[in-house]
């Protein structure tokens, strides 16, 4: 078959670096153009400079057209901007890795006077909307955070059992802020250092409500999430990249029970995988993994879900919707090696 010809915008970042490193080894994809205002005419080995020797090519400011599908790895806000700055023909696949249409509410996008036609976003969860993904035109890349906590709950609320406030607890690394310098980035504040932020309201809190609410609904019960509620406490942690969630609520379920509700459930998924083992973050850092882990206490269910932010929580899972886009094998150009110590 013929290549896919690709586009970046936003290629100087965390999440367009990770895109290119992706696609420049993806078997079936050509990298047409990678967009960046601020460095354009520079080599992005400049730019990536541990790609040195794999990529010849240079940022760009224009926007050509002549692509089948585009990568918007900007902050958030930014996509929407950039699309009604810039229409973009209704024959390319958009996939935004930015929130800004990540919930239902925002999930269509029209350009004024463009004669363009609506723009319908799909919520890009291989592992919630796997078939609607496969038939859609744009897709909006879910939240590194949101990934990881739903990956811990989905097979739940699948069988209608979430039906108690869920507490939830996790550490991102520091790539999870961007590029961008804050006080909260510097090495000499993060290093050695753990803090919360975004106490029980962070932004990603919405979308992982609507796709628990949409697995729950597709429930043979129909029921559970009644008088639910997610506490979330969000952590900064002194590590580059990977996100741990451990979370626990009240639950009937035996172990026995809870262990083969999430293998059924994740075994026609390719990345996620539940393991009966305790798990920690050097198993998918570098790689398209998420791992699972469930424990009995009690009363209490306690899961643990894993992943890379910048990989399986971003770049990475916007390669597995392009793969499920365009009737690739899910799992190509992402066979990634995890770094192990």
């Amino acid at each position: 078959m013929n290549k896919i010809k690709a586009g970046i915008i936003g290629g100087a970042g965390y999440t367009g670096g990770e895109m290119l490193r992706i696609l420049i080894n993806h078997p079936n994809v050509e990298i047409a153009f990678v967009n960046s205002t601020s460095n354009a005419g520079n080599l992005i080995s400049d730019v990536h400079t541990d790609l040195i020797g794999d990529t010849d090519l240079r940022f760009v400011n224009n926007i050509p057209q002549d692509i089948d599908v585009l990568f918007l790895c900007v902050g958030h806000g930014d996509a929407k901007k950039f699309l009604t700055a810039n229409p973009i023909n209704d024959n390319i696949k958009i996939i935004d890795l930015s929130q800004d249409f990540r919930l239902s509410a925002n999930a269509s996008f029209s350009t004024p006077d463009s004669g363009l036609p609506t723009k319908d976003f799909i919520y890009g969860l291989p592992e919630l909307n796997h078939d609607k993904i496969k038939t859609a035109k744009n897709i909006a890349n879910p939240g590194c955070f949101a990934t990881c906590i739903q990956l811990g709950l989905l097979p739940l609320a699948a069988k209608g059992l979430i039906n108690t406030e869920v507490h939830i607890n996790a550490t991102t690394g520091s790539t999870g802020a961007g590029q961008s310098l804050a006080a909260t980035s510097h090495f000499s504040w993060r290093n050695n250092n753990l803090s919360i932020y975004k106490a029980f309201e962070h932004q990603h809190l919405n979308e992982i409500g609507e796709s628990l609410l949409q697995a729950t609904k597709a429930s043979p019960s129909g029921g559970g999430l009644e008088g639910a509620a997610l506490s979330f406490i969000p952590q900064r942690g002194d590590f580059t990249r990977g996100i741990l969630a451990a979370m626990y609520l009240e639950s009937d379920l035996t172990l026995e029970d809870a262990q083969k509700i999430y293998e059924d459930y994740y075994s026609v998924h390719p990345f996620t995988h539940v393991s009966r083992k305790n798990i920690d973050l050097k198993q998918v850092v570098n790689t398209n993994k998420a791992l699972v882990h469930v424990e009995k206490h009690g009363n209490k269910l306690f899961i643990i879900s894993i992943i890379d932010n910048l990989l399986k929580g971003a770049s990475g899972q916007a390669v597995q919707n392009m793969n499920l886009m365009f009737g690739l094998e899910e799992t190509a150009g992402l066979k990634l090696k995890a770094i192990g110590f």
